[in-house]
């Protein structure tokens, strides 16, 4: 049996009425059809705005929900107790879908609701106001409400209700990714504060360990002037109370020897005596300065290797015509290398009053930036040849004890890794290099006990 015109419409339309005319409710079901049609589409800009973060998926959610509902105002909170770290809490949008920038200033029936479903009132449908409630539901609970007001002049279809669920949830997932994103950075500042923190104890901890080694170097330094301080005043008590004596006891002899032999007219012992005479004499004097330099405390010692051979020289005057002359940018010296080489220039200065006949002698120090070189020439008679003999001798042991001075000064500088050698003088004498390596070494040995 064929199908009456009329099945065939509600079959095509959906429509079913007893009426003659099907315009209307076709034109009632297409128009909700339009505006399903409008809302899928305003979902799927609302899936795609994600990447904006979630004010403006929220914003977007309820554009769609109002725009679908031809709502003037639409809104969408949480409750009060729901989701704390998730952020923005509530956001609403009034007419032309402009969200207003002052709540303050929402209407009264709107703020009421923003109210009342922030105090957790329940999303049933209708509600008596005239505002639409969707809930918003996550993991089994109600976390707020999706409202609108609408403006269809006509109660919502269920697939009204159905577009303004979808909507809801996409805010729900929204809020708590959301949520989600606020603790992880909550985390990551208290991480990154933390790390501030022990980055500041660490370079606390680094002053105050840097501060403890100064303070236990200065102790140690302390206690070694203290132990250094003793150890000299003993040794200055011990020359002067015994080998000063000595010396000026062998002095007196000889000065009594030498009176016997010029009464006997006995000329070449009487020259050997007068010279005996001046090397006692000589003893003495720099047995003195030993003592007077042991016996000063070390803050007042010569602080540069130049005072130092200034205070050397000083002995040998007016004895000796001695120019000091320094070159190049001066370079830092370890005090115990300085004082190796002080000693070492007046055991030179000395060899050279006692055994070479010189009138005149220059001391000149050369900084090189590889290098230290001091060197002693002098206007004598001495023969650089024999002087490096006499050391190759005293180093066999075999020599006389004479030079034994030479053995010492070349053990000084061997110590700080210098070395020793002798040159013909420009000004006919003999001339004293001594050349030291920079930076100083580290003394392997102490010089100690050296004369």
């Amino acid at each position: 049996m064929p199908r009456e015109p009329a099945d065939e419409i509600s079959r095509l339309t959906g429509v079913r009425t007893g009426k003659n005319s099907y315009y209307p409710a076709f034109v009632r079901s297409s128009t909700r059809m339009q505006r399903t049609v409008r809302a899928m589409d305003r979902i799927s800009s609302v899936v795609v705005r994600t990447v904006e973060g979630p004010r403006g998926v929220l914003e977007e959610v309820v554009r769609a929900a109002a725009g679908h509902l031809e709502a003037p105002w639409g809104l969408l909170a949480l409750g009060d107790d729901q989701l704390r770290g998730a952020r923005p809490r509530f956001v609403v949008v009034g007419p032309g879908g402009r969200s207003p920038d002052d709540a303050a200033r929402l209407p009264a029936y709107v703020m009421a609701e923003l109210t009342a479903i922030r105090a957790g009132e329940r999303a049933f449908g209708a509600v008596s106001t005239g505002w639409l409630r969707s809930p918003m539901n996550l993991e089994g609970r109600q976390i707020g409400v999706l409202s609108v007001r609408p403006g269809l002049g006509e109660d919502p279809e269920p697939e009204d209700l159905a577009v303004l669920r979808i909507l809801a949830n996409q805010a729900s997932v929204s809020l708590h990714t959301s949520e989600q994103y606020q603790a992880g950075v909550t985390l990551h500042r208290r991480a990154q504060r933390l790390n501030r923190a022990a980055e500041l104890q660490a370079r606390d901890l680094a002053v105050r360990t840097a501060e403890l080694q100064a303070a236990e170097k200065q102790l140690v330094a302390a206690t070694q002037r203290e132990i250094v301080g003793s150890e000299r005043h003993r040794i200055a008590r011990e020359l002067h109370d015994s080998v000063t004596q000595y010396v000026l006891s062998a002095g007196m002899a000889v000065e009594v020897a030498r009176g016997d032999a010029v009464d006997r007219s006995l000329d070449s012992m009487a020259e050997q005596l007068s010279r005996a005479k001046v090397f006692t004499q000589t003893a003495v004097e720099q047995l003195r300065t030993a003592i007077y330099a042991l016996d000063q405390p070390p803050e007042e010692a010569a602080a540069s290797l130049e005072e130092l051979i200034g205070l050397v020289v000083a002995h040998h005057r007016p004895a000796l015509d001695v120019r000091v002359v320094a070159e190049g940018a001066v370079s830092e010296i370890p005090a115990a290398a300085s004082q190796d080489l002080a000693r070492s220039v007046g055991e030179s200065l000395f060899n050279v009053a006692a055994h070479a006949r010189a009138t005149r002698v220059n001391v000149r120090l050369r900084y090189r930036p590889e290098a230290l070189t001091v060197s002693v020439s002098d206007d004598g008679s001495g023969d650089p040849t024999t002087l490096r003999r006499m050391l190759r001798l005293e180093q066999r042991s075999v020599g006389d004890g004479r030079h034994r001075g030479l053995v010492n000064m070349d053990d000084r500088l061997r110590s700080i890794g210098g070395t020793l050698a002798f040159r013909r003088s420009r000004l006919g004498g003999v001339r004293i290099v001594l050349r030291v390596p920079l930076p100083v070494q580290t003394r392997a040995t102490s010089s100690a006990g050296a004369p």
